[in-house]
């Protein structure tokens, strides 16, 4: 299906050059400020406090925001889950406080937010067990915000999923360059890898120079657009390697040209609808999705540019030619293996 199609190709190779200077200087400036801000990571990463609230109604997680603003929390990650009733916390470490004087301390702030006061309830379980626990209760005697459930997340589970994450994102490069290479040549599996790098270095460059938290959401995101911006890499290939086979004549920069003039109806097609849902996300899925999607947002913007200007310039500047995907034609032997 294509839009449209342009007759004369588009001389893309002729300005790769200039392409790569920007996408160097772009990838240089991304790792000075991975270097001297460094990412906003979230609670996940650096350990913290995880609060369990339920109330009688839904949770309004805009006024929950912004009660822990009140108390000096900034961005604070408020997130519902099971039913519309229910709201996790994510609280950082506070230094000098313990898990459970900053859950306390939380805890009676949403209370007094909802006009009632805590209290120590007594609660008998299904089994007939007797519990102890602190409600917040109105001047009806009804409680108003319950508390669920508190956890302690330590800096060295924070470490671990850290740690799980780096191996995520290195094992997906290691396999995107093992199918690039069985698939195509090494030489193509070389550019697609510094293409991607690039797309995910500029995503946590973004991060880092905004200082917008860094979650496993976004992480998340980070993975996916390695898979998606080699998607493009590999249809382009593709194009080039058919282009080898039909234009015999032509040069190694003519083939690229007409491999990406001829995919970018495609290429409008694809990532147009991709782009509507992910700003769909953006603008509709609230606080909870905002961060995942602007990753996404910057991955594909940029992974239309690295898949044309840099993995195709890329595998141009390796050297690549026709012989690497296409085995020459042996001449057969006049005697047709005939002894005399």
């Amino acid at each position: 299906m294509e839009f449209f199609r342009i007759k004369k190709d588009i001389p893309f190779m002729r300005h790769a050059l200039i392409f790569n200077v920007v996408s160097a200087l772009t990838f240089v400036a991304a790792v000075f400020f991975l270097a001297t801000k460094g990412l906003h990571l979230s609670v996940e990463f650096k350990g913290g406090t995880v609060m369990e609230v339920k109330y009688p109604k839904a949770a309004n997680l805009d006024a929950i925001r912004h009660t822990l603003e009140t108390l000096g929390y900034e961005q604070p990650e408020v997130t519902s889950f099971d039913t519309a009733r229910d709201a996790m916390i994510r609280l950082p470490i506070t230094p000098g406080a313990s898990s459970s004087d900053t859950s306390q301390k939380v805890f009676q702030a949403l209370c007094k937010a909802e006009n009632g006061s805590t209290k120590q309830l007594d609660k008998v379980t299904d089994k007939g067990e007797h519990l102890t626990k602190i409600g917040c209760v109105d001047a009806a005697g009804t409680e108003s915000v319950m508390l669920q459930k508190v956890e302690f997340i330590g800096p060295q589970v924070g470490g671990e999923l850290a740690q799980n994450g780096l191996n995520a994102l290195v094992m997906v490069i290691v396999g995107v360059m093992i199918y690039l290479a069985i698939r195509f040549e090494w030489k193509y599996a070389v550019a697609a890898i510094v293409a991607n790098l690039h797309d995910v270095v500029i995503i946590l460059g973004f991060f880092a120079f905004f200082q917008w938290e860094f979650s496993l959401t976004v992480l998340a995101a980070v993975l996916a657009v390695l898979g998606y911006s080699v998607n493009e890499s590999v249809v382009i290939f593709d194009r080039i390697r058919e282009n080898f086979r039909k234009q015999r004549k032509a040069s190694v920069h003519e083939v690229i040209d007409n491999a990406i003039t001829s995919t970018i109806s495609r290429t409008i097609i694809t990532h147009g609808c991709t782009q509507m849902m992910v700003l769909s996300m953006l603008f509709l899925g609230g606080p909870t999705l905002h961060f995942f999607a602007i990753a996404l947002t910057i991955g594909i913007c940029f992974g239309i540019y690295s898949s044309v200007f840099v993995a195709a310039a890329v595998a141009m500047w390796l050297g690549v030619k026709r012989e690497d995907l296409i085995k020459p034609i042996k001449e057969k032997d006049e005697t047709d293996g005939a002894v005399v």
